[in-house]
């Protein structure tokens, strides 16, 4: 399938102001990410609550954003912990605001959106520290939160979604709590991996090498190796015992083999697994709603099939986009 005409344009206007930019700071890149959210982000999403509060890490306060659905019902509900992507660098809480709140009406769970520590200032493992914390802080205080503990998934796009699996490898062997569900959106599994997709779309398509090779330098601290399952989650030496994964990839996306790769991996360890490449999409794609019309549409799907699953329904993704 070719293109979204849609995507293609946004790709047009990403290339010109990119002409014109030079190398960018940490700091100038989540003023990027935050103008093109203001632009091309979803806007006034209404849900049925929101609220922004502090939980407990091991460095201090995680700022998390807890969305619920416009169609809560009474009782205990199924929820979400979500990590934003952004290379472990940029992006924010308030970058994936549209995107979480298309999410928790999609998925009718309670969507609690982690604002982990991001390097420079601090470098891996602290994105991974903070998310298993806060991921844990859920379980501690589902019946607080108004949450179903037995029907808790965790998901994220990008390097949150490689935050995801990498939380779900830390649960994994423990009686409690056990993760019920992985929803992994465009995930970065081996970043260090010269896939055919990461050669095929190494320039002009939003997400480039360049973009993945300055992130890593932002990222790691000296004596890092890409070869640690908490970096590379395709790497690991063992896939058993994780929970059933859904994951979503992107046609036209340096990452989409990751996901794809990820997703045979668990497959082959006789995790229950669904995959989807949505076709005609870049990375990225389900937070720029705004500008990307299908994007809406995907995002309404994943919520469909996670919603699905942690009702202990069929485990499937929405099928590609023809």
């Amino acid at each position: 399938m070719p293109l979204d005409r849609h995507a293609k344009r946004f790709l047009d206007m990403v290339a010109i102001a990119k002409s014109e930019a030079s190398p960018l700071s940490a700091d100038a890149m989540r003023q990027a990410f935050g103008r093109l959210a203001s632009a091309a982000d979803v806007r006034d999403v209404a849900i049925g609550a929101c609220e922004d509060r502090t939980v407990p890490g091991p460095a201090g306060g995680i700022p998390v954003r807890i969305y619920a659905p416009a169609s809560a019902v009474a009782g205990p509900s199924p929820a979400l912990v979500f990590f934003h992507g952004g290379a472990g660098v940029f992006c924010s809480i308030e970058t994936h605001d549209g995107f979480c709140r298309l999410l928790a009406n999609a998925s009718a769970c309670r969507v609690i959106s982690v604002g982990y520590r991001l390097a420079p200032e601090h470098r891996f493992p602290a994105a991974v520290d903070d998310a298993c914390a806060s991921t844990a802080w859920v379980f501690a205080n589902g019946e607080r939160l108004g949450i179903d503990t037995e029907r808790v998934g965790v998901a994220g796009d990008s390097a949150g979604a490689t935050l995801a699996a990498v939380v779900c490898r830390q649960f994994a062997g423990i009686s409690a709590p056990r993760i019920a569900l992985q929803v992994l959106i465009c995930p970065v599994t081996d970043p260090g991996w010269d896939s055919p997709s990461r050669r095929e779309f190494a320039r002009g398509y939003f997400f480039d090498t360049a973009t993945l090779d300055w992130a890593l330098e932002h990222y790691l601290p000296a004596g890092a190796e890409l070869s640690d399952p908490r970096l590379s989650p395709l790497r690991a030496a063992d896939f058993r015992d994780l929970p059933p994964a859904h994951i979503h990839t992107a046609e036209f996306d340096p990452f989409r083999d990751d996901g794809e790769a990820y997703a045979a991996a668990l497959e082959r360890a006789h995790v229950p697994v669904a995959y989807a490449c949505h076709k005609g999409m870049i990375h990225h794609f389900y937070c720029l709603a705004g500008v990307i019309p299908a994007a809406r549409l995907v995002i309404e799907g994943i919520g469909r099939s996670a919603a699905a699953a942690l009702s202990g329904g069929e485990l499937k993704c929405r099928p590609a986009l023809d």
